[in-house]
């Protein structure tokens, strides 16, 4: 079974919430608590061949999940703790990873504890989901037997066909379980909760989504990643919005060895000199604004700060093609570039849409009374609550006529 089926399978079920919210009538709904539910349920499926959330308005939430979710917030509180103790301790260099625990848990810090509980709880049930997936290709003879493979299942059978030197350790392969997760949960959850806020904020533009969708679905009720990419005003209104609300808009990355760093174009420093090009010397923190790339004025032209999903169907302004922008998506640096690049944004890109199309054609979406507030904190993140305490995006979901 193609993976995009499981994308359409878990969409169907958050479609089903939906309708029988909306039975009566209208209703406000946290539209991104579901969505999140939604997109790690996709990546369970898709990612692991498991199972963590019926898509259900009764359920108990899988222990994975809530460690996941805890996981950011605690992770918060401990910055100070990682910029300057963490640094300290790896001088030292002990090499045991026991006596490594033993100091966690000596340590004077509730949030240490915490994190050190959620990442237990991680690994245990990564460990368990590593283990069954090693017993089953044992069995296959070093394949999997099912028709529909997972991410997790394709690594490990390639892992296993690979020479000694180029296989990656069980340990790394079970990290890649945390690593598949989060980078599904956060980013593709804030990316679709802009593209609903955007579509309920202008609803020409949602009229004329759905009307695009309809027509595909004459031809194909469930199409496949090519199929959903050749419906040009639905790439647009994607396309648009990653380009002008990237979930990430700054990144830090630190340089493994000197390097010359080109510019665009020369500046002046404060000494009067013109320069083309900067030393980065080895080991420097460089910030790069991933919002401030995609916004460019001299590239996308004087209506850059607009969200116009049109502009996607033409083509692209010469500067903007001409930049030669390194990001491994669409002239854009939403995804970054280079070899820490988003491997996942092929996956991010058919389950946003698979999402959106489910949802646009059945269901319309407004805003609600009160005012939704955008946080920028690193991931942006929508919340009604006007002290932007917690994380959500009430939408009104009626059905689509």
């Amino acid at each position: 079974m193609p993976a995009a089926s499981q994308f359409f399978d878990v969409t169907y079920k958050l479609r089903g919430v939906l309708s029988r919210k909306t039975a009566g009538g209208p209703e406000e709904i946290d539209f991104m608590n579901w969505v999140t539910r939604a997109a790690l349920e996709i990546v369970a499926q898709s990612g692991f061949g498991t199972t963590w959330d019926p898509i259900s308005e009764d359920h108990s939430e899988h222990p994975f999940i809530t460690s996941a979710k805890l996981l950011g917030p605690v992770g918060r509180k401990l910055l100070l703790f990682r910029a300057f103790i963490m640094p300290i301790v790896y001088k030292w260099d002990f090499g045991v990873p026991g006596f490594y625990r033993f100091l966690l848990g000596v340590f004077p810090s509730k949030s240490l504890h915490k994190l050190r509980d959620i990442t237990d709880t991680m690994h245990s049930i990564s460990l368990q989901l590593f283990n069954d997936k090693k017993e089953a290709l044992a069995k296959g003879s070093g394949t999997f037997k099912n028709d529909h493979k997972d991410i997790l299942s394709i690594l490990m059978e390639a892992n296993a066909k690979a020479s000694n030197e180029d296989q990656l350790p069980d340990n790394e392969v079970i990290a890649q379980i945390s690593t598949f997760t989060f980078a599904a949960m956060d980013t593709t959850s804030s990316a679709l909760c802009r593209i609903f806020w955007l579509l309920a904020r202008h609803q020409d533009v949602q009229d004329k989504l759905r009307a695009e969708i309809r027509e595909a679905k004459l031809n194909f009720d469930e199409p496949n990643y090519d199929q959903l990419a050749g419906l040009p005003y639905l790439d647009g209104v994607c396309r648009e919005t990653l380009r002008l609300y990237p979930p990430i808009s700054t990144l830090a990355r630190q340089t493994r060895k000197d390097v010359v760093l080109p510019l665009s174009k020369p500046v002046k420093t404060v000494d009067g000199k013109q320069i083309q090009e900067i030393h980065v010397p080895k080991d420097t923190i460089v910030f790069a604004s991933l919002l401030g790339s995609n916004t460019n004025p001299e590239l996308w032209g004087p209506d850059t700060y607009e969200w116009k999903p049109e502009r996607w169907m033409s083509p692209l302004p010469d500067a903007v093609v001409e930049a030669r922008i390194p990001g491994v998506y669409s002239h854009l640096m939403t995804f970054i570039g280079g070899g820490r690049a988003c491997i996942g944004f092929k996956f991010s890109q058919m389950e946003m849409k698979a999402i959106i199309y489910v949802l646009i054609d059945a269901f319309k979406f407004s805003l609600p009374k009160q005012e939704i507030l955008w946080t920028m904190g690193g991931l942006s993140t929508p919340s009604a609550d006007p002290n932007q305490l917690k994380p959500n995006m009430p939408l009104v979901v009626s059905r689509a006529e």
